[in-house]
């Protein structure tokens, strides 16, 4: 049996997880749209079960997909790609079922309406202690896979001192290392806060105090969230194209990038709180612009890869190359779509990201549309993809239908096109977020209407989607022969690598100096003053 073999049975469990549960978020999605255009009525039309719905939505798509979609593409790239076994195969299980156990605990209180504090959980909304606990399960349950992507690349360079660690393991550890620092965040919130608050060992807490904490978490995880998506691109997409990696120099340095940017900047969040003072949310604004770099420089490598597979395909002059690329595999449609995706969300971070325009969009439907064209739209769609270019290498079966899958692919992109689009511009139309309903008799919401039916079709076309996803993943095509992942070769082959691109410890603690510079005072001055919930040192 080969290292693979051990690490494919614990990567279906972790991704069958998450698009189980992804299925049922998309069901509660439809419902939403729904709800907001009024087209409900009865017992399913009341904010009780709004709120209910909205909060299971976010929370296992926010966390239960992408933690386990990180964890199965984790384990499997790991282990080919160093070609070695797991460090700890059975903390790896054990990680798999602490982190199932805290979203069993968390969906009875969500599904019962005792959670429904959307997925950023903002006090002085109060959920049922099960769903603080068992979210830190989740979080805890992460943590074991942080530890198995460490202790695999350091095993590996022990065993291979001076070598370059291999691209798709260097993106596997940053990842790790980025959410195990960025993730002591809303650990503190959970455990010194919400969780003793939950339970009625404390009277009352500093809200300002838990939004501060839990922006140290809240921009970064997007992060967390989209690292497997670009490490397909960079590892996975060149080959299955039929190129080359344009530069894995290039990969390793956007991966330093994000690992080092993302984490201290979260305070963008928090542009209309009180709390924090103007200097410390420009400084943040600021950090916000540059994580915008490696994502230039990843678009700019994947598209230069892609250029080099449809010149190798016989595609000629400008943009003959485009033409020329093999459309019909899984990957690389989703690739493109989702970097098609990315380039509209992208422009709305921007806005979002401006300390002067956020206002004007903060609290509508434009941050919906923009939070969902980035996650739903480009995230997901390449979960999508990579999955299917897994799929026969982990079941040892072929795709039943290759047209299938593309058409679900392409659904998705419509769909979610159809879907976001409106709600930006219901956003500039003044529209807010985070209600129920909209029932105002006056002019400007009677022209919210088209937008608001366009949005229920998008969640239909989602909805259809969604169903074909899971019939692809379930039905059962030809034995594959294939059963070995190929990782793409860069154009250059990688003869020498300085240590900064080939480790991380160095960028550790340039991450614990940015992040004492970034969040020391914010979050010492609560401790310093006599604020709601929290005592001022010496007294």
């Amino acid at each position: 049996m080969t290292n693979s073999d051990k690490a494919a049975g614990l990567s279906l469990a972790n991704l069958t997880v998450a698009f189980t549960f992804f299925a049922v978020a998309i069901v509660l999605g439809v419902f939403q749209v729904a709800e907001r255009a009024g087209l409900l009525s009865g017992m399913l039309d009341t904010p009780e079960m709004y709120f209910a719905s909205v909060s299971t939505h976010g929370v296992l798509m926010a966390y239960v997909l992408t933690t386990f979609c990180v964890m199965g593409f984790g384990y499997y790239t790991a282990t080919t790609g160093l070609k070695q076994a797991l460090w700890n195969k059975k903390l790896a299980w054990i990680g798999f079922w602490v982190c199932l156990t805290g979203v069993l605990m968390a969906a009875f209180p969500l599904l019962t309406g005792q959670a429904s504090v959307l997925f950023t959980f903002y006090p002085p909304l109060q959920a049922h202690p099960l769903f603080y606990i068992g979210a830190t399960l989740l979080v805890a349950g992460s943590w074991f896979w942080c530890l198995q992507m460490i202790m695999m690349t350091l095993t590996w360079k022990k065993n291979n001192p001076g070598e370059a660690v291999p691209l798709v393991q260097f993106g596997n550890t940053a990842n790790a290392i980025m959410w195990l620092w960025t993730s002591l965040g809303v650990a503190a919130e959970m455990l010194f806060q919400l969780i003793p608050w939950s339970l009625g060992l404390l009277e009352t807490i500093d809200v300002g105090l838990a939004r501060v904490f839990f922006s140290w978490t809240l921009h970064a995880i997007v992060y967390f969230w989209l690292f497997p998506a670009y490490i397909a691109m960079y590892t996975l997409l060149p080959k299955a194209a039929g190129g080359k990696l344009f530069s894995d120099e290039m990969g390793r340095v956007s991966f330093v990038m994000l690992l080092v940017i993302s984490v201290p900047i979260g305070m963008h969040h928090l542009y209309m709180d009180p709390q924090v003072g103007a200097g410390w949310k420009f400084l943040h604004m600021l950090g916000t612009m540059a994580v915008m770099m490696p994502t230039l420089l990843t678009g700019f490598t994947v598209i230069a890869s892609l250029e080099i597979a449809g010149r190798l395909r016989g595609g000629k002059g400008l943009f003959g190359w485009i033409a020329a690329l093999d459309w019909k595999n899984p990957l690389v449609l989703a690739s493109i779509l989702a970097l098609l995706m990315l380039t509209f969300g992208g422009f709305g971070g921007a806005i979002n990201a401006s300390y002067a325009m956020n206002s004007m969009v903060h609290n509508t439907q434009w941050v919906t549309g923009h939070f969902h064209l980035i996650f739903a739209g480009t995230v997901v769609i390449l979960y999508f993809g990579t999955a299917y270019h897994l799929w026969p290498q982990l079941t040892g079966r072929e795709l039943a239908s290759a047209g299938m899958v593309r058409l679900q692919l392409w659904l998705w992109f419509i769909g979610m096109l159809v879907l976001t689009l409106p709600w930006h511009y219901l956003g500039i139309l003044g529209q807010p977020r985070r209600v129920s309903s909209t029932p105002y008799d006056t002019e400007l919401v009677a022209a919210w209407g088209p937008y608001e039916i366009a949005m229920v079709i998008g969640g239909l076309i989602l909805l259809l989607s969604t169903l074909m996803l899971v019939l692809n993943l379930l039905r059962k095509g030809a034995t594959s022969s294939n059963t070995e992942v190929e990782y793409a070769e860069p154009v250059h082959p990688v003869m020498s690598i300085p240590k900064l691109l080939n480790g991380f410890a160095f960028w550790n603690v340039v991450i614990l100096v940015y992040m004492i510079s970034s969040y020391g005072y914010p979050i010492a001055q609560f401790f310093m003053m006599d604020t709601y919930g929290t005592i001022p040192w010496g007294i």
